[in-house]
């Protein structure tokens, strides 16, 4: 049940007489009476139910429930994620760099986030963050793993 801080009263001001400003209104005694009838007159407020985000109403309002989709979307960062481990070429772009302006990283992709990527250099160990907002493409020179949503497995090979 919703409960409002407070309960809107009407007072009488006057006797009911145009031009009249005398104090004839509730007494103390009938006030506690008169709001215990208004509260029992206003009808009965309810939360409405809780809904998924995203889901269709029939024009009489009536929601209709649907079956939340439970795999990932097809994002770049959960298609590096499903092939980490891998050797990759990224190909980054900086702007308004006057020392360089296009940079290429050769690394093991070693995690993969929604703003960044990170890459190590198999012969030193060195660790790079790479942003994603640089990322113009990546290339690897064996096959991806790739799921696309709402499909089983990956599609055939030719």
């Amino acid at each position: 049940m919703f409960n409002q801080p407070f309960r809107p009263v009407t007072y009488k001001i006057g006797n009911g007489n145009p031009g009249s400003w005398s104090s004839g209104g509730y007494s103390q005694q009938q006030m506690p009476q008169q709001q215990m009838q208004q509260m029992q007159q206003m009808p009965m407020q309810s939360m409405p139910p809780q809904v998924p985000s995203g889901s269709p109403m029939t024009t009489t309002g009536t929601v209709v429930p649907t079956q939340t989709p439970t795999f990932e979307q097809s994002y770049i960062e959960n298609i590096l994620r499903l092939n980490l481990g891998k050797v990759g070429t990224f190909y980054m772009t900086y702007e308004n760099n006057s020392e360089w302006n296009a940079k290429i990283f050769k690394g093991v992709l070693e995690a993969a986030g929604r703003d960044h990527i990170i890459i190590s250099d198999p012969n030193t160990g060195v660790r790079t963050i790479l942003l994603m907002v640089n990322l113009d493409y990546a290339t690897f020179d064996q096959p991806l793993v790739y799921q696309y949503p709402g499909t089983v497995g990956n599609p055939p090979t030719r």
